[in-house]
């Protein structure tokens, strides 16, 4: 899937551990003007630095995978 829109916010590399990073791009996207939405994605990994060169105000296409899986609660509910 895809996104066009202006960048609000890069957010700063963060180390969660050794071993995994992330790195959040907040998007502004505007189907309707008069009400446009804020949308964060989340950059893991060796595509962190792919935002390096991202600034707010930016005109941006963000191609980015949809996933997802049934939560299941303590009690085994789904």
């Amino acid at each position: 899937m895809d996104i066009k829109g202006k960048v609000h916010e890069v957010g700063e590399v963060i180390t969660v551990s050794e071993k995994f990073k992330k790195r959040e791009l907040v998007v502004e996207y505007a189907e309707n003007p008069s009400y446009p939405e804020y949308v964060k994605f989340e950059a893991v990994q060796d595509k962190v630095n792919l935002l390096d060169a991202v600034k707010v105000g930016d005109q941006v296409e963000v191609f980015f995978n949809l996933r997802g899986r049934p939560w299941t609660d303590k009690m085994g509910k789904t």
